[in-house]
């Protein structure tokens, strides 16, 4: 059996997809990236395939993306997080013509051709104020679990208003709007609304088409699904394979490389 594999090493997790000659997924890994991105990358690779008792040489290419995509060490090649959420996302919903990924540090918006090519993108690299890192910020003021985040947000009747555009004031200003007596749930919704909004900026950017794909580790929030339907007007693909998405383009990536290496350009395949 031949497999290719995609390890994305983002900035909070670092995810690890396996697929066979089907293309289809066979083996998944994600962990916590920490301080070693190297044995990150390395960890998530051996804990997929030692899950599914697949032997390391029987994965012929792997390829590395996201921010640390040049410490996958043991990979063949490297491709941009943003091609490979772009592909995973074109695999998994065909429809898509838009991606929305947001990670730890960054928000991406792609604009996706019918052929599953990148046509355009745009990022907010420069703050973080529209990522999972301001999620973390109101979620360390309030000292709620970040997993509990979303459905506390949804119980809001009425969030508040978030002003504030830098992550590093953030808790100041929930902790500032808890002292005026404002609900939890109220803030909670306020920062999912404040994203949303600064998530529609990249958007208009490269073009709202009619489906709508959300990757990326946020796209776990239930709150954040829902605060971006609204803003946007109609609903978002998402499936349980969103938060693999860069690792699962990585791994198409790596075999098309396998398959075009068994049949060059030109040769005649019987």
């Amino acid at each position: 059996m031949t497999y290719a594999a995609g390890v994305d090493v983002g900035s909070t997790q670092t995810k690890a997809v396996v697929i066979n000659e089907d293309r289809e997924i066979v083996a998944r890994a994600l962990i916590d990236t920490g301080a070693n991105v190297v044995r990150a990358a390395e960890n998530a690779f051996k804990t997929a395939i030692e899950g599914q008792n697949i032997l390391e040489e029987e994965v012929e290419w792997v390829i590395g993306t996201g921010y640390g995509r040049y410490r996958v060490t043991f990979g063949n090649d490297q491709v941009t997080e943003i091609s490979c959420h772009g592909r995973g996302a074109s695999h998994i919903f065909p429809g898509t013509r838009t991606v929305v990924d947001m990670g730890g540090q960054d928000t991406k918006a792609i604009r996706v051709a019918e052929s599953g090519e990148i046509d355009d993108f745009c990022m907010n690299d420069k703050c973080a104020a529209g990522t999972g890192r301001f999620l973390g910020a109101a979620a360390s003021a309030l000292e709620i679990p970040l997993p509990e985040l979303g459905g506390t947000a949804l119980t809001s009747e009425k969030g508040v208003r978030i002003s504030t555009t830098c992550t590093v004031f953030a808790e100041s200003e929930v902790l500032a709007w808890l002292g005026k007596g404002k609900r939890v749930q109220d803030i909670l919704w306020g920062v999912h609304e404040s994203i949303a909004k600064r998530t529609m900026g990249l958007l208009r950017r490269v073009g709202i088409n009619d489906e709508i794909t959300f990757t990326g580790g946020v796209s776990k929030n239930v709150a954040m699904i829902k605060a971006l339907e609204d803003a946007i007007g109609h609903k978002l693909n998402v499936s349980d394979e969103c938060h693999y998405m860069g690792a699962l383009g990585a791994a198409l990536f790596a075999m098309d490389h396998i398959m075009s290496s068994r049949n060059p350009i030109g040769e005649e395949v019987s």
